[in-house]
């Protein structure tokens, strides 16, 4: 079902909130751009058809990976209970166990779960409640599955999560990789399961992108021996699924070289792979995070924590920041990137025109711009056009770049690379006006076909918005009289 945007007493406690922690420039901005927006949003989820559903129950008998779905619960209402546990039992892809680890006073949830009679639901009986993390641990415990996944108690997977996860798993395998991590697409949805919106439509893996939120978050599975060696870490409660993901991350990154957003690269593939499906219903009430961001500052501040253990185990020396919106962060490397990172070897941003719009800097590699037309304020969908991230091409007209970036410019243009004396950056115009008049088609092009041979060679190019330059103002061609 469609949903438009409703004022609630909700919505103005988040605004006041903002203006409190940003100050009122920053929260005019905001409300300026929630107006823009303002109805925009024409997201419908659309059910998998039955015939569809049905073709699924047969392809699973052929398939044998088994899921560990890892349930945390606490107090749990009981609709919001049966509403998940139904969801699991729904699936059709029916390898899974559903381990519940109840860490409640009364026993609730133990009565509701009682109703089931599934063998593949395992209920385990905490005697106390020591935190979101340790209640994970113990029904990790008992996970003997391929992979375990993750799941609120009062959210929801679609029917056919497990079956698109198993199906991922299978593809890779058969092309000779173990995956380690896999995601989906996730949207949230009321109370009562009647509305849905805010879809989270997820790039494929992103590593700068992820040092500064937690994009990959619902649905998340993970090889079950690697959650199990990792565990999940108390002192990252409320953020302890971000603090998981970034150090399985760390496991694998380094092993291979990155030559882009995507799971292959220059040598080998990544063991990450995302599903731009939407496989999970993150259920919105007045006790949820979802509905509520501000209730859970801790675990914003957990967050915080996770990027900056990371980055130590990583030896990059950084410090992290929280942006404006809660969640998002900011890493600031010392010196600068290029000087913590080899695995980047061109740092862009934004291009922006005299009335402080964006006109280019990130592009897809193919040469389409991203963010296009967005004020340089405005954080954009998923406030992502604030944040740091991979980029397939930056444009070279605002970009710093390493030594073996500049060589692979050199021989591109045939000229020796110039850096700017005061800001350290590509001297684009001393450098390339031996070239003639560029239209700004020939200096995007020039740019994808720099980045591309750069990602050829191995290396990560990084997007940050904190960038900018001011393009200058085009003149307008006169009619003739």
């Amino acid at each position: 079902m469609k949903m438009g945007k409703i004022i609630t007493a909700v919505n103005l406690k988040k605004t006041l909130h903002y203006l409190k922690k940003n100050g009122l420039r920053q929260a005019c901005y905001a409300i300026r751009e929630r107006i823009d927006t303002e109805g925009k949003e024409n997201y419908t989820y659309k059910p998998v058809e039955e015939t569809i559903l049905q073709k699924q129950r047969r392809r699973s008998e052929t398939m044998d990976i088994k899921f560990s779905l890892l349930v945390p619960a606490f107090e749990t209402r009981e609709e919001y209970l049966r509403a998940m546990i139904d969801s699991v039992l729904g699936q059709t892809y029916g390898k899974f166990e559903l381990i519940l680890a109840d860490a409640s006073k009364g026993d609730q949830v133990e009565k509701v779960v009682k109703t089931y009679k599934d063998p593949r639901i395992r209920y385990k009986r905490l005697k106390q409640n020591t935190g979101i993390s340790a209640n994970t641990n113990q029904a990790l415990m008992y996970a003997t599955g391929d992979y375990a996944g993750l799941l609120d108690h009062d959210d929801v997977l679609t029917p056919d999560a497990l079956f698109e996860m198993a199906s991922c798993i299978e593809k890779y395998r058969q092309e000779g990789i173990r995956l380690l991590l896999l995601y989906s697409d996730e949207d949230k949805c009321d109370a009562h399961e009647e509305r849905y919106f805010e879809v989270n439509k997820k790039p494929d893996f992103n590593l700068d992108l992820v040092l500064t939120n937690n994009y990959i978050c619902h649905f998340t599975v993970m090889k079950r021996q690697l959650m199990q060696e990792l565990g999940f870490r108390s002192v990252c409660d409320g953020a302890q699924d971000y603090d998981i993901v970034l150090r399985c991350l760390g496991r694998m990154s380094g092993k291979e070289k990155c030559g882009g957003n995507g799971n292959r690269n220059g040598e080998g593939v990544l063991p990450v792979a995302h599903i731009p499906r939407v496989l999970y219903h993150w259920r919105c009430h007045t006790q949820s995070t979802a509905e509520n961001p501000a209730s859970k500052q801790y675990a914003y501040d957990a967050g915080k924590r996770a990027v900056e253990d990371f980055l130590r185990l990583k030896g990059w020396r950084a410090e992290v920041s929280h942006l404006r919106h809660l969640g998002f962060y900011r890493v600031e490397y010392q010196p600068d990137l290029l000087s913590v990172r080899e695995d980047v070897a061109v740092v862009g941003g934004k291009l922006l025109d005299s009335r402080n719009r964006i006109t280019g800097g990130l592009y897809t590699a193919d040469g389409k711009a991203l963010y296009q037309g967005l004020h340089r304020e405005y954080s954009g969908y998923m406030h992502r056009a604030s944040l740091q991230q991979d980029a397939e091409a930056i444009d070279i007209r605002c970009m710093k770049a390493s030594r073996q970036a500049e060589t692979i410019l050199e021989e591109l243009i045939g000229h020796p690379y110039l850096r700017h004396p005061e800001t350290g950056r590509f001297d684009w115009r001393d450098c390339l006006k031996e070239q003639g008049h560029l239209t700004e088609q020939n200096y995007v092009e020039l740019s994808c076909k720099f980045c591309e041979q750069v990602r050829k060679a191995g290396f990560r190019i990084v997007w940050d918005p904190a960038m900018t330059e001011k393009q200058p103002k085009r003149r307008r061609m006169r009619n003739p009289k």
